[in-house]
């Protein structure tokens, strides 16, 4: 039987890992580095920080003309569509925007009235897709593909390894876990789950052997102001972050659907159990007062 072993590396913003089976560490780092690389990939053109990214290239033609598009980036707007349907609207890309007035670096909660102006640029329904491009009717909109671009790139990631014939181990991308197969003697991955208040501590370890884990919180960017924490994750009706829950984690078959269902629950405030439930994917979360809440895990 084969050693396991970790190889880690930054990539969008977030410590990663692939965890595999190897003869050794060279062998190890060889078998894992194509899947870095398409981490890489993803990261490059669809950072919103990159001016080259097509992502800013879409931005930047907000309010001109359409950008035509490559079918992996047409794939990524129609899921995105997908997405905005199912939560009703909540899950919406164009939001993105909303972090001109918030930086969860600096303890200050913005006013309604710097949030107008920006809300005003926002709408997924707004979002021209004609043929194969896009086009932003509004001087000023913006698309944002961190929603789920890196559980995107954990299945990428998981793919290539797949195809070169790991069957064992995960790919970890800051936590959004895919995972390949159980542990070389069949027996499943125990992966904890942070307690949203305690970052030294796992609130629940889960026991997964395929598929996918993913986590939305209000402890991963967020501010405190006279003793109210405002977490990233922003309800796009008021521009606002979600109060309703600490944390959501889920279990699905791949990464992007596992982020999209928790992030989404996130955003659904009280009825986050019934659309999770609908969802027929295995959950686990902790609300406003620390109560547990979960059902298959």
């Amino acid at each position: 039987m084969q050693a396991m072993f970790t190889v880690e590396f930054q990539a969008m913003a977030s410590p990663c890992q692939v965890l595999l089976p190897a003869a050794g560490e060279a062998e190890a780092r060889a078998l894992a580095a194509p899947a870095i690389a398409e981490v890489r990939r993803i990261e490059t053109k669809y950072s919103r920080y990159r001016p080259d990214s097509v992502t800013s290239t879409i931005n930047a033609a907000a309010g001109g003309p359409v950008v035509e598009l490559d079918s992996e980036t047409l794939a990524l707007l129609h899921y995105a569509g997908q997405l905005y349907e199912l939560s009703g609207g909540l899950f919406d890309i164009t939001t993105g925007v909303l972090r001109k007035a918030w930086n969860f670096r600096v303890p200050r909660v913005p006013k309604a009235d710097e949030l107008a102006p920006l809300l005003a640029l926002t709408g997924w329904l707004r979002v021209e897709r004609p043929g194969s491009g896009v086009r932003l009717p509004l001087a000023g909109m913006e698309l944002d593909f961190g929603g789920f671009g890196k559980e995107y790139a954990a299945d990428r990631a998981a793919a290539i390894l797949q195809t070169l014939g790991v069957r064992h181990g995960y790919v970890n991308l800051g936590g959004d876990m895919r995972v390949l197969g159980p542990q070389p003697d069949g027996s499943p991955w125990s992966i904890g789950i942070q307690d949203p208040r305690r970052e030294e501590r796992t609130m629940a370890s889960i026991a997964v052997s395929s598929g996918a884990l993913a986590t939305s919180g209000d402890y991963e960017r967020y501010i405190v102001v006279d003793r109210k924490r405002y977490c990233h994750i922003l309800d796009p009706a008021t521009g606002y972050p979600v109060t309703a829950w600490r944390s959501v984690s889920v279990l699905a078959p791949l990464a992007v659907a596992a982020g999209a269902c928790a992030t989404i629950a996130m955003l659904k405030g009280a009825e986050a159990p019934a659309f999770l439930a609908n969802s027929g994917n295995a959950w686990l979360a902790q609300d406003a007062t620390g109560a547990m809440h979960g059902s298959g895990i």
